[in-house]
């Protein structure tokens, strides 16, 4: 299979060895949301800048999380009003920025005359809610009857239903999300690389100057030397803290969530067959004081999240039993008519949110980010909601710069960014392509599908589709491969097509992907 020649001029190149060239402004590390962030915003402020990631971007807590991009309902309960509004805020700046990745939702919450929290209280958050959102108001809220959503959501329980409210929030694709940051990055001349592990820290008189690094491709090791460092790895920190200070890691058995920086809870998520309600669903739970989402996503349901403390490994997060018993049991409570079981399920995944460290229930701990510099001058990032990621990073880089950045109060456009001057079926009509994978071009890459499609110019059959699971086409693999820095089978199938997320029977998908893969490399 040979490569094709088309009018693509942009690669985001994995070169390892540029990375001991000189030495950086920025090194950040962590290919996650805030890291990503953090170093395409460095780039823009015309720093000298390098990402390092571990895995593959996206690979941890930034594509296991509920895909919401939400200023955060529940956290009114906690009284933390400007946490909130400032997501809110943030909420409406990344539906301007990355339209095609983050798009509005509408969300009903049903309230049964048993629930903990009574309907005169639910509509009263929902309107503070929206008195929050002020000029960044997705769409008013509403106040609904039992009969109302009866109607909205067939098949949900109605004894004992009250009423509700239905609100807006948004919905992402949250590792797309994160590599058009890392792409933005590249593109402002960062130098990026996936599986890159930093090892130890360089120091020089006390100072952090650099780290050494593991090539876990190439199997090469070597040293990256920087002005600056920041750790925006999640729930790797204290690793990381760890390694900085010399010691080795501690055994899973030793870990105590307690007294380190960083607290660690687990969030597990389900997909189910088929799409229960064409409406997102936060409903309070009967087991505990918390709530879960079921949500529309990619033609099945997201049911989610858990959140209880973790103690071990970070790379060794998994999904117990007890975890899928419990999203079941709480759904098969609401919609007594459809037995949902484990062979319903599609795929699970689980991760960890990164909290600030604070006392208390876990899903009572605050979702604000903390920074801090360490004696060695290494920037921890910390805590934080995947909505306020620029906001996050803007404070990094003014505690990095010693100065404010670059302003992007108005917002950090992204690398799909930009007006679709035709629609999908104008598109259809000049690719000579499907209108349904036209659309699905759009949805996925925003401005850029032009640059996806570009590769079938000389090699048409790259407009074939993967397989009949989705409207995904072999040129999208291809483009992972060239231009967005996948290295493997998982990296394309997981987080640059979300394909784990469809229900496929056949395994073709999978195949075209080692094929091409295996061509084009």
């Amino acid at each position: 299979m040979s490569c094709a020649v088309c009018h693509v001029t942009y690669f985001m190149q994995r070169d390892i060895s540029q990375l001991s060239r000189g030495q950086y402004d920025v090194l950040a590390i962590g290919g996650g949301i805030n890291g990503a962030a953090i170093a395409h915003m460095a780039a823009l402020n015309g720093l000298k800048v390098a990402l390092l990631e571990k895995g593959d971007f996206a690979c941890g807590t930034s594509s296991k999380s509920t895909k919401l991009i939400h200023g955060g309902l529940r956290y009114l309960e906690h009284l933390e009003f400007g946490l909130v509004r400032e997501a809110l805020q943030e909420r409406c700046l990344l539906l301007t920025d990355a339209p095609h990745l983050v798009k509005p939702l509408s969300f009903v919450i049903p309230v049964y005359k048993s629930d903990r929290r009574p309907l005169g209280l639910v509509r009263l958050g929902v309107w503070f809610y929206d008195f929050l959102s002020g000029k960044y108001l997705i769409q008013r809220h509403r106040s609904l009857s039992a009969q109302d959503i009866l109607q909205l959501v067939p098949g949900i329980m109605a004894e004992g239903l009250a009423g509700g409210v239905m609100y807006y929030d948004a919905q992402m694709d949250d590792a797309r999300l994160v590599l058009e940051n890392v792409l933005s990055a590249d593109e402002k001349g960062a130098h990026v690389a996936n599986y890159v592990e930093v090892e130890s820290f360089i120091k020089k008189d006390g100072k952090a100057v650099g780290v050494k690094a593991y090539d876990r491709i190439g199997g090469r090791h070597g040293e990256v030397y920087a002005k600056k460092i920041v750790c925006a790895v999640g729930p790797w920190t204290n690793v990381l803290m760890q390694k900085e200070e010399g010691l080795p890691a501690a055994p899973t058995a030793q870990v105590d969530n307690a007294s380190s920086p960083v607290r660690t809870t687990k969030g597990v998520h389900v997909v189910c067959r088929g799409q229960i309600s064409p409406h997102a669903l936060l409903i309070p739970t009967h087991r505990d004081r918390r709530v879960f989402f079921v949500i529309p996503w990619m033609g099945n349901a997201l049911i989610g999240t858990t959140d209880t403390d973790y103690k071990g490994s970070p790379d060794e997060v998994r999904v117990d039993d007890g975890d899928v018993d419990y999203l079941l049991d709480e759904l098969r409570r609401v919609f007594p008519q459809a037995p949902f079981k484990k062979e319903d399920i599609i795929t699970v995944f689980a991760g960890l949110r990164p909290l600030a460290q604070e006392k208390g229930a876990p899903s009572q701990v605050s979702r604000r980010h903390v920074i801090k510099k360490s004696c060695s001058g290494i920037v921890y990032v910390m805590g934080g909601k995947y909505t306020t990621y620029r906001r996050i990073a803007e404070d990094c880089l003014r505690m990095v710069l010693g100065r404010p950045p670059v302003d992007t109060r108005a917002g950090l456009p992204l690398y799909g960014s930009g007006v679709i001057a035709e629609n999908a079926y104008d598109a259809a009509k000049i690719w000579n392509i499907d209108e349904k994978t036209a659309q699905f071009l759009m949805d996925m890459y925003g401005a850029r599908y032009k640059d996806v499609l570009a590769w079938t110019e000389k090699e048409p059959s790259l407009k074939e589709p993967l397989c009949v699971c989705s409207k995904a086409i072999k040129a999208q693999a291809v483009y992972a491969v060239k231009v967005e820095m996948a290295c493997s089978e998982e990296d394309i199938y997981k987080r640059r097509l979300s394909l784990v997320y469809r229900e496929c029977k056949t395994g073709q998908c999978l195949k075209e992907i080692q094929k091409i893969i295996a061509g084009y490399r």
